[in-house]
């Protein structure tokens, strides 16, 4: 994946909060997110699979699919029923098979490992595994190497895959990651 760019927010607003505020613009990534960098660092790392399974409620199958179809594997992506209709879109666009299962991600991601099990398939995680988390930290190295003069690391938390991998990439720097349902 391609670095993405680093935005100060304008100088007036910044002053307000006391210091300089800067954001990484992942959504501008191939896939709308940073989920790429992990799955691609993942495939990557260890042996090539024939196959790669993965779950989930959408961007991270959007990423193991477009890593997938980079790597020239074939992928298959469980999600739930409930899955947004547009992420089951560019899923099937990026080229996996798209199988829906359950009405909530434990269910799909259950059946996913259970799919999982065959010689030369690949289970691949969204946030549970450390070749990923290493690909997520890629983030916060490039927020250092880019900007030495942040002190803090404010990130959105789901799985948290995201904050683990900012922790290892921040250089120390303090991670302080918010649940985009709370807000805490």
């Amino acid at each position: 994946t391609a670095t993405t760019e680093i935005y100060t927010l304008s100088t007036r607003r910044s002053s307000d909060l006391g210091q300089p505020v800067v954001f990484k613009l992942e959504h501008l990534q191939l896939t709308g997110s940073f989920k790429p960098r992990g799955a691609l660092n993942a495939l990557l790392s260890g042996p090539r699979p024939d196959l790669v399974v993965t779950a989930s409620g959408g961007n991270h199958g959007l990423a193991v699919a477009t890593a997938a179809a980079l790597l020239g594997l074939p992928a298959v992506v469980y999600v739930p029923e409930t899955v947004p209709a547009v992420k089951a879109r560019r899923i099937e666009a990026a080229g996996a098979r798209l199988v829906r299962v359950g009405n909530r991600y434990a269910e799909a991601a259950a059946a996913a490992q259970a799919a999982a099990t065959g010689p030369g398939t690949r289970y691949l995680p969204a946030y549970d595994e450390a070749a990923v988390i290493a690909g997520q930290a890629t983030v916060a190295a490039e927020i250092v190497a880019d900007r030495p003069d942040v002190d803090t690391l404010v990130i959105a938390v789901g799985g948290g895959g995201l904050a683990a991998g900012a922790t290892i990439g921040g250089g120390g720097r303090p991670v302080v990651a918010v649940d985009r349902k709370s807000g805490v």
